[in-house]
């Protein structure tokens, strides 16, 4: 190891506290972007970074999307915050990327702890909203430069930040962004770099490079004018619920067999390479079951098909149903109108607009043989192409070198069944290498109760994209 990464670590280890500290002012701010309530949470949280951002140096200036259309109020759309440390033609220039945003959280429901408080627990964990997705990473990055500078090191690279409000929402704006700058902001970065997502399992680091992609749909039935009582009206009209739930259960079977017809058209065969692949990675299904809290995994004892399923295969997932009845206790009422909300994970060669026709044609046909006197409108809310890099680049390289440093193991080279859009915009428009180098673990919990991130995760990440910025340099690939 070298002199100055042994100085970067002892420092990063010294100051444990002050990062911690930091991560707890952040998950404080409730920054829930698709909560229209929430929406001046979510530019404090832009402001804030871009304070810190500033006082390290950083070059800043914030990128106002526009307005959407949400819960019926037209917004203003968080800041995209950018940022230049360094303009050195000698150095490579990596972009790094991340979001400010997060899901909804309430402790009713089943948090053990107030969710924008961090809670630090007696086994390292970390738990708070945003904790894992994605502030402390994020902010992961700020403390790399503040390390360098602590320690009067140069930073080996030239820095370009993109940091957005909007990730947990659809990423609104961002993609315009990018390829209106892709000559201009963005035109000297060389590779991108993006720490969103999560180990493969809960002990050994990982380098991804695939994500599905995500097609979002609500299916909306119309009945009558107003709620009605049940005793009054009922076995007298149609009731949207029972046509609603009807069509939600000819989406899917339980074990997860998508029913939309032609959905699986253009879904790439497995081959024996790929296949050599899965079954060599180090995985474990206990610590999936473990992430679950239960036992009820399709694939029970097949690490190749059910990481095949989470990661190469599309799935369908439905999410709820809005305008039910669902506080406790009994209402006999009939719901006017009721939402039914599902989607879909998509991986290469499928396209939203494919999914979003197959999606409304097959509902629609569904909901004519009902014979209900009911109206059905469907709605494709938002989607987002899935992505694979391309694994040999010296990007790729570096980010391995920088874990095999830090943790001293090989990664695993993993997908992942999520979505995160920009990847393919960032590696379309800009022509440019992306990697995804995880912090947290497979069991963060991250857009469920009680999220996490481990402390050794937390602490060993900022060091991990320390390495990563000095192996980028050190790499003589153009």
């Amino acid at each position: 190891m070298s002199a100055e990464l042994a100085a970067l670590y002892a420092h990063v280890d010294k100051n444990e506290r002050h990062y911690i500290d930091k991560l707890a002012e952040v998950v404080a701010i409730p920054s829930v972007s698709s909560d229209a309530a929430y929406r001046p949470k979510v530019v404090e949280m832009g402001q804030w970074l871009e304070s810190e951002m500033q006082r390290l140096g950083i070059d800043t200036k914030q990128h106002l999307p526009g307005t959407h259309v949400m819960d019926g109020q037209t917004l203003d759309l968080p800041p995209i915050i950018l940022g230049t440390l360094g303009t050195d033609p000698a150095k490579k220039t990596m972009l790094v990327y991340g979001h400010y945003d997060v899901q909804p959280a309430l402790e009713s429901d089943g948090w053990n702890s107030d969710p924008f408080t961090l809670t630090e627990l007696d086994d390292g964990r970390l738990v708070g909203r945003g904790s894992t997705d994605d502030k402390g990473p994020v902010i992961g990055w700020l403390w790399v430069v503040e390390a360098h500078q602590k320690l009067g090191l140069e930073l080996p690279v030239n820095l370009l930040f993109c940091f957005e409000g909007m990730e947990e929402n659809g990423s609104e704006g961002l993609d315009e962004l990018i390829i209106q700058e892709a000559k201009g902001y963005f035109k000297a970065a060389d590779a991108v770099c993006i720490s969103d997502n999560y180990w493969l399992g809960t002990s050994k680091p990982c380098v991804t490079y695939g994500l599905r992609g995500i097609s979002y749909f609500t299916a909306t039935v119309h009945g009558p004018a107003w709620d009605l009582h049940s005793g009054v009206f009922g076995g007298t009209v149609h009731e949207p619920m029972t046509d609603l739930v009807q069509l939600m259960a000819k989406l899917v079977k339980p074990d997860g067999t998508i029913l939309i017809p032609g959905i699986m058209d253009n879904v790439a065969p497995v081959t024996d390479a790929e296949l050599d692949i899965y079954t060599k990675l180090d995985f474990d299904l206990a610590d999936l079951e473990l992430s679950t809290g239960s036992k009820t995994l399709v694939y029970d004892g097949d690490k190749t098909k059910t990481l095949m399923h989470r990661w190469r295969f599309p799935s369908l997932s439905l999410h709820g149903i809005e305008g039910a009845f669902y506080a406790p206790g009994s209402k006999t009422v009939i719901p006017a109108k009721v939402t039914g909300k599902f989607s879909l994970r998509t991986v290469p060669n499928q396209t939203p607009d494919e999914i979003a026709a197959k999606v409304k044609s097959y509902l629609e046909s569904e909901f004519a043989k009902l014979g209900s006197k009911n109206t059905l409108s469907v709605e494709a809310l938002h989607g987002g192409k899935a992505w694979v890099a391309d694994i040999d680049h010296w990007n790729y390289r570096a980010g391995t070198k920088a874990i095999e440093k830090v943790f001293g193991v090989t990664p695993d080279m993993t997908r992942e069944g999520g979505s995160i859009p920009v990847t393919l915009t960032f590696q379309d428009a800009l022509g440019k290498s992306v990697l995804l180098l995880p912090m947290g673990r497979s069991n963060d919990g991250a857009h469920s109760v009680n999220e996490k991130i481990d402390k050794t995760n937390y602490i060993e990440g900022i060091k991990l994209l320390a390495t990563y910025l000095h192996e980028i340099a050190a790499s003589t690939e153009a």
